[in-house]
């Protein structure tokens, strides 16, 4: 199924009705679902529930346990607290009567204000010609890299032993959505692996554990096709524990959004 066909699946009615849903394993990560694509559907759920004239302002994202391809969970919803201006929302994955992810997402209407301070950081980036990372290998490559382009310009293949432990590139969906809303762009940003697998001399696996996302608004409308730009450093690592920012760009090298995450390493 195309990232379109998942996200249609999450209707109110399917949300009211609490109705199972389960992933192919093409959109697996290991034996999980990719992340990226859990948080977009509980995301989109979240949505759901919110006046259209509210956009998503920040987002967290726990990846409590595994959410298993090919198993059918529920996702269900409460709206938390909605207020004039502001609502949150918080949605969870639940598979075989356990949690699996909860994400809490802080939607806002816009207000008329005298403070305005503009985002002119730029990444600098070449934009490619066509995707260039890690090639389809069995049991290292995620599958659902197979759904999503990916060009390094910068950073080490992961398990190679580089010393660097930063990402700087592209992405986009290897086919393209109808349109691009917030929910896809919240399903790609994840798509890279964690910055400091390069770093590793032989395969061991890393999960998520946190994850915080915020939407930078207004944004220019974005192109189905069109590439993001990202960068993400590492601040910090020890103990079998990393903490990362990246910073995503659009086409016009316009900051969409920020991301932040706790990353556990199993090595």
């Amino acid at each position: 199924m195309t990232i379109d066909e998942l996200l249609a699946l999450v209707t109110p009615e399917f949300i009211a009705h609490k109705r199972e849903l389960s992933i192919d394993k093409n959109w697996a990560q290991g034996r999980t679902v990719y992340g990226g694509l859990s948080a977009a559907l509980l995301y989109k759920a979240c949505k759901a529930v919110v006046p259209p004239s509210r956009v998503m302002r920040s987002m967290t994202t726990n990846f409590v346990g595994p959410l298993l391809a090919e198993t059918p969970f529920v996702i269900t919803v409460e709206v938390i607290r909605e207020g004039k201006n502001v609502s949150q929302v918080q949605a969870r994955a639940v598979q075989n009567d356990k949690i699996s992810v909860v994400s809490q997402v802080c939607f806002g209407d816009k207000r008329t204000s005298k403070i305005s301070v503009e985002n002119t950081e730029r990444h600098g980036l070449d934009l490619p010609t066509k995707a260039k990372f890690i090639p389809q290998i069995p049991k290292v490559t995620p599958k659902f890299l197979k759904h999503i382009d990916l060009a390094i310009d910068s950073g080490g293949t992961p398990f190679t032993g580089k010393k660097t432990s930063h990402y700087y590139g592209w992405m986009r969906y290897k086919q393209p959505p109808k349109a691009i809303h917030d929910e896809h762009i919240v399903g790609i940003i994840d798509a890279w692996p964690p910055t400091l697998l390069q770093m590793l001399k032989w395969p061991a696996p890393a999960s998520t554990i946190s994850w915080n996302l915020e939407f930078i608004h207004p944004h220019r409308e974005i192109k189905p096709d069109d590439w993001f730009a990202y960068k993400a450093q590492t601040r910090q690592a020890a103990d079998g524990y990393g903490h990362t920012e990246a910073t995503i760009w659009d086409a016009h090298e316009e900051v969409i959004a920020i991301s932040r995450q706790t990353v556990g390493i199993f090595d």
